[in-house]
């Protein structure tokens, strides 16, 4: 069994509940706060050590009491943290959220030391990475960085998941070293220009990664599951249906027990389940890494489908 190498951002989430999102120039009293541990990567590693992937996490704090918290959090829940830069005179990330009554989140991000992860801070990573591993990637922190950890990644022959987001453009030599590219339908039109309104246009769109350079494109579709388009076969996974509370994280929930998952030995399906099944539960509890629910949370949610699927 490989481990999960995450390489990307930390946040801390300021979140208030909103019964609807502010327009702009608009106050909307809330009747809720919360300040719990964020960021794309930082959610992804917990997302994958608590789905049970042995987790190393790449990241940039600042030397503040936010980063102490964060530090202590991610090696309490079991991540190897001997990858984590210190920036000095640099606040850590934060992130401000809106989540209203539907569960639906606005989101503002001050990057803060994100922007300090460099190149040459993954380099280290090919000392540890070998074939079976996984590299999960995202867009918080520089492109430089990214393009750096993926192209180590490659070089070592692990696989490279790029979870786009926030979306931005991207050179073909980074989506050449990419084994799976994880947008949402909003990312996956900005990357293709292609709008995504029907099944057609879906696979169009994957094809057009795949042109680039991808090996297996994965759309995700919130409640609806996933379009997946794995070494040029294309297909549908439902998801769950569940009472959903806040959206916020569910997709990187869904990106780290994904990752967890493959390095583990399941098939793609079985590990689009698998995450599909972690993103639904995720829904149910407010917060971004406190909504990262456990393997055995998992397991009991597809145990309880399989059951009520058969005659």
């Amino acid at each position: 069994m490989g481990k999960v190498v995450v390489v990307g951002s930390s946040n801390t989430d300021m979140t208030v509940k909103v019964p609807r999102i502010p327009a702009p120039g608009e106050t909307v009293l809330g009747d809720g706060f919360q300040i719990t541990g964020g960021g794309k990567g930082a959610n992804q590693a917990i997302a994958a050590v608590r789905a049970g992937a042995a987790v190393v996490f790449v990241t940039a704090l600042g030397a503040d009491d936010f980063g102490d918290r964060a530090f202590h959090s991610f090696a309490a829940e079991g991540i190897d943290v001997d990858f984590i830069r210190r920036v000095p005179d640099t606040p850590s990330g934060v992130a401000l959220i809106f989540v209203d009554d539907g569960g639906e989140n606005s989101i503002a991000v001050a990057a803060g030391a994100n922007r300090g992860l460099r190149p040459q801070d993954v380099e280290p990573l090919a000392r540890i990475l070998s074939v079976g591993d996984t590299v999960l990637l995202q867009l918080e922190i520089p492109l430089a960085t990214v393009e750096a950890a993926a192209r180590v990644a490659a070089r070592q022959g692990a696989r490279v998941i790029l979870n786009p987001a926030p979306a931005q453009p991207l050179a073909d030599a980074l989506l050449a070293t990419v084994s799976m590219i994880t947008p949402n339908e909003r990312e996956a039109e900005q990357l293709t220009g292609i709008e995504l309104s029907d099944a057609p246009a879906l696979t169009r769109a994957a094809r057009t990664l795949q042109e680039r350079g991808v090996r297996d494109v994965l759309i995700t579709l919130g409640a609806r599951g996933v379009f997946a388009s794995l070494e040029g076969v294309s297909a549908f996974v439902p998801g769950f249906t569940v009472q959903a509370v806040d959206t916020t994280g569910a997709g990187d929930v869904f990106n780290g027990s994904l990752a967890a998952a493959l390095v583990e030995g399941k098939s793609p399906r079985d590990a689009l389940r698998f995450a599909n099944a972690a993103a639904a539960l995720s829904v149910t509890v407010v917060g971004a890494q406190a909504s990262a629910p456990r393997r055995a949370q998992i397991e009991a949610l597809l145990h309880e489908h399989e059951t009520s699927a058969r005659p």
